[in-house]
């Protein structure tokens, strides 16, 4: 197979397609000195976030069908509970419990194929790669408002 080379990789891309806001709910606390069973680079990507490495309850299911003990999870407040608490951009008193919000946005990668039509060819070809666009609103518990310092509300 040729390999797709970029004809200009110094150029600022813009997504061909816009693949829209996912809301993931992390509802289970990863205990990192027993990350390694789930990644091996665990340790060197969150080795800042000792104590607050989260992942979500099917994320867990799947590890545990794989074979991962489940003393590498540890149950947050449940779902119901932390429905109750307020976000953390409302909170004023830093030792107050309640959930974080953290947003990251790709504004670019490569997502798929992109294929060509000619005259010349009767079927179509492989002629570079189709870029997207994906934001991600991860939520997660605190026990602490100072532990998401970051999560403001807009002024208003």
């Amino acid at each position: 197979m040729a390999k797709l080379r970029q004809k200009n990789p110094r150029a600022v891309r813009q997504a061909e397609e816009v693949r829209g806001l996912e809301h993931l709910h992390m509802d289970v606390a990863v205990n990192f000195s027993q990350g390694a069973l789930l990644s091996p680079h665990l340790h060197n990507v969150c080795a800042e976030a000792v104590d607050a490495i989260f992942a979500r309850q099917e994320d867990v299911r799947f590890w545990l069908e794989q074979g991962v003990d489940s003393s590498v999870f540890e149950a947050l407040p449940k779902a119901s509970e932390q429905a109750e608490l307020p976000r953390c951009g409302q909170v004023g008193d830093r030792a107050k419990p309640c959930v974080c919000r953290y947003g990251l946005s790709l504004a670019w990668y490569p997502c798929m194929l992109k294929y060509c039509h000619s005259r010349d060819r009767p079927t179509p070809y492989k002629c570079g790669i189709r870029s997207c666009q994906k934001s991600y609103s991860f939520d997660f518990y605190v026990p602490q408002r100072q532990l998401c310092l970051w999560d403001e509300d807009p002024p208003g």
